[in-house]
Order: structure tokens, then sequence, then C-alpha cells
């Protein structure tokens, strides 16, 4: 069992359409501006003071940083959402010939494009032959079920960054078995099917429709709050609307750096230092330093066959009743600290620098991105002072650091504040409404229609639940 050598995607790869930005709002690509704001560019020594103060120094008891509100798995699904939503399937020629993403380019979905790939008949590697290419194929090593693999232990799924990790690679297998039960769902009630489709196209559909509600009802209404949720998604017509005050497009929509870049990096603040991943495994840092092929069975890195009993217990990791649920681990609070792990990160995962902090306060400098009290003022929030944000008095923060700072502020940690819960929930939402196949696009009105804890609803633990996945105590045979 080993590691194929990665490179640092999601902490210091550069996606393409990212690296050479215009200042310009004016510019739409595959990336654009949300805000037509001067930039804040800080000094390398003024980058260093703000990252030393994000570093997590615990003195007092551990469950102090725990957010009551959001379950640590939580965590994970955003960054599953991250990478559904930046997905780039271009070939290699297109990357060459269009570097910046100004004309070819897919625009962003929630559409789980990284299950799918482009459908059994141009991916058939990701299908089950067996089923005739209605179900994904699910993988096997060690008696463990794992994503599907080839002969160099390569998983061979539709975006390769959703095996970075066990949490993030254990969610994928999951939604792979979430399909496959849905096909078994239409397969058994054919009424389910709408016209001309297919049983795989059905199953498609609701498999899109139900993530795509989850992502609205359970995800963004924690992460950003209840109230800015209703400010920004009204579902009290009999229209569903949509209020986008800053989040616009003229062609096709696109990825805002202000999202991408700063506030939806607000994940990073919750990830905690370690896990308890089942019975048998853990508690054991994400990451350790140095390099992750040292002690590959000390931590949750991934790019690698499953070890033998390292089936997630989700019970551990969201709200959802089986083994581990008395010792639910939440995520930590949204604040401007970050765990330990991510200030030393594997040399396979991002070096110069090592500090994921840093990478971050750096790349949001270089792509010139305006200061969290210039956005703070233009969107009508309340402006953080400057003893607020811990820096010298007038002192301009990095958008990053202030979305974070004002969570910490304005909601204790439990969710975004006024600027960072309305680029999120603006960019979520716009996307959505501006996808021709999402369910809020052909019927605002539609409701789930898979078995779940409360009817008309659909949460992550209900998905995992019907998944059956992760859902069983991981021990050997006859303990």
């Amino acid at each position: 069992m080993g590691f194929g050598r990665r490179s640092a995607r999601g902490h210091g790869y550069e996606v393409r359409g990212l690296s050479h930005l215009p200042i310009s709002r004016l510019h739409e690509g595959r990336f654009g501006r949300m805000f037509r704001l001067p930039p804040f560019v800080p000094t390398d020594e003024r980058i260093a003071e703000i990252a030393a103060l994000m570093k997590e120094n615990v003195t007092g008891a551990a469950a102090e940083l725990d957010n009551p509100e959001i379950p640590a798995g939580y965590t994970y699904l955003g960054q599953f959402i991250d990478h559904d939503l930046t997905f780039d399937p271009v070939s290699q020629l297109d990357r060459q010939n269009d570097p910046d993403a100004l004309t070819n380019f897919r625009s962003p979905r929630f559409d789980l494009d990284c299950l799918y790939g482009r459908g059994p008949a141009d991916d058939p590697f990701l299908y089950d032959k067996e089923s005739g290419a209605e179900k994904v194929l699910i993988g096997r090593h060690d008696d463990e079920d794992d994503l599907p693999r080839n002969v160099q232990d390569t998983a061979l799924i539709g975006d390769p960054r959703n095996d970075e990790n066990i949490f993030v690679s254990q969610l994928h297998l999951t939604m792979l078995k979430f399909h496959n039960k849905v096909v078994d769902r239409v397969q058994g009630e054919p009424a389910l099917r709408r016209g001309s489709e297919t049983t795989f196209e059905t199953a498609q559909r609701l498999v899109r429709w139900h993530y795509q509600w989850l992502v609205v009802h359970d995800f963004l209404k924690r992460v950003v709050g209840e109230r800015m949720l209703r400010d920004v998604l009204d579902e009290s017509r009999p229209y569903t609307r949509v209020d986008r005050r800053f989040y616009h497009w003229q062609r096709e929509p696109f990825i805002p750096v202000e999202f991408s870049v700063a506030a939806y990096r607000f994940g990073h603040s919750m990830i905690r230092g370690g896990y308890k991943l089942n019975t048998l495994v853990g508690p054991l840092p994400t990451f350790l330093p140095g390099s992750v092929t040292i002690n590959p069975l000390g931590h949750f890195g991934g790019f690698r066959v499953l070890p033998p009993f390292w089936t997630i217990e989700w019970p551990r990791f969201f709200g959802i009743k089986g083994p581990g649920s008395e010792s639910l681990q939440q995520s930590r609070l949204i604040d401007a600290k970050l765990a330990d792990p991510l200030a030393d990160l594997p040399v396979e995962i991002a070096h110069d620098p090592a500090s994921l902090i840093e990478r971050n306060l750096r790349r949001g400098a270089r792509l010139l991105l305006p200061s969290g009290q210039d956005v703070a003022r233009h969107v009508g929030a309340d402006v953080l002072s400057s003893a607020d944000l811990g820096l010298p008095a007038g002192s301009p923060a990095p958008l990053w650091y202030y979305v974070l700072k004002e969570a910490e502020i304005q909601a204790q940690g439990r969710h975004l504040g006024e600027v960072g819960g309305r680029i999120v929930a603006e960019v979520f939402l716009g996307l959505l409404q501006a996808d021709p196949s999402s369910y809020l696009r052909n019927e605002p009105g539609w409701k789930p229609i898979l078995p779940s804890a409360a009817e008309g609803e659909f949460t992550m633990p209900d998905l995992i639940a019907l998944s059956g996945h992760g859902l069983d105590r991981i021990g050997p045979p006859g303990r």
C-alpha cells in the first residue's frame, strides 16, 4: 500500500483561469470579480504578522473550540462541493491553448460531474458494465469498499482531488453508493421516470436534485445562517426568488475570486487538529509534517488504497444514529484561527511556504483582492474596527482574514457574518439559478421525494442513510 506523488491541488495548485485574472470587473471567463473595488496588497511583513495571529494556540479545553451547530462532516462536504464547482474536465490541449480559461471552460454547476464524468458513453471506466452502465463502479480492496482504482492505486473517479484525504474520499464513495441505490429505486418504480428518460437519466436527475437541495437547505443554511439564507432565497412566494444584489454576469456565470480565494476558504478554519475515524482508528491528524510516506497509518491523507478497517463511521461526523453517534465530533468554530497541521503541510501537498495560512494570504494579495473593510462598506455591512480585527489602527485587512474575524465576532464562530455570508449565499444560489438543469431553474417549488427523516426535506444524514455506507461499527471478525 503506497502513496502516489501528487500536486498541491486545493492548497497551492493554480487552477486554470485563476493565475492571470485582470483587475477589471468586466472580465469574464472561468473566474471573474464580484466587486469593482481597489485592490489591497499587503507587504510580506504584514502577511507574516497576520499569519502568526492565525495559528491556533490551544490553552483551554479543546471543546471550547467546537462549533455546536456544525458537525465535523460538513467540513469535508464543503470540500466536496468546492471540487464539484471548480471541476475542469478539458483536455491537456485545451489547457495549453487556453491557459486563462477565457473561451473554453465549463460553467460552474452543482451537477456532480465528479461522479458522472461525461457519462457512460464517453467515460465508460466510471461505470459498472454488469449493470448495463446504469450504476457507477465501486472498488473493493482488503475486504473494504473503496474508490475503484487501477493497478497503481490511482482512483478511477471523475475528479482526482476527491481522493486527497480519507474523508472526502469516503464522501465520494458514499455518493457513488447513493447513486446506485437510487438506480435500484427507479428500476422498482418506473413511474419516477419522466418522458423518454432512461433509468440512468432518471437516477442522475434525482441524485443531482436531492444533492442540490441539501447543498442549499442543509449545508448553506448551516454555514451562512438561516437569516442570511432567507434574505437571499425567498421561498415564501409562488415563484422562488433569488435576490442577487452583487453577483451578476453578462454571458455565463463565473466563479468570483472574492468567493474562491477568500469567502469560501472559511472551511479551512473548520478543520480539527485530529479525528477519530471509527471504533478502531484514531484519533489521528489529517496531515503530518514532512512526507506522507513516513507513517502512512499515522494520518488521514489520501491518494492511496483504503487501509484495512479504515471505513468511516459516519455517525461520528454527522448527526445520524449508529456506531459512534454518542461521540459526534463537531467542526471547529469559524474564526481566524487554523489548526496546527495546516501550518506545516506535507511536502507532497505544499512547500515554500508549507503553511496553508500564508499560502491563502499570499494568493489573495497576488490576485489583487480588495480589503475586507472596503467590501463591507460596499455591501452595506457593519465594518469591523481595527481593534476587532486585532490590527494596528487604520490597517486594511485581507478579505479572507476579515471574513473569518467577522464570523468570530458577529456570529460567535457558529456561521459566517454579513460579508462572508452574503458572498457565499449569492454565489451558491446564483449558480444554481443559472444552471438550466437544476431543480431551482426547472421546478422552483420542487421538494425531495426520497426517504428522509422529515417528509419534503433531505439532509446529508438522509443521503448517508439511503446509501448504506459508513453505518456499521468497524472491527475485526468476532470483536
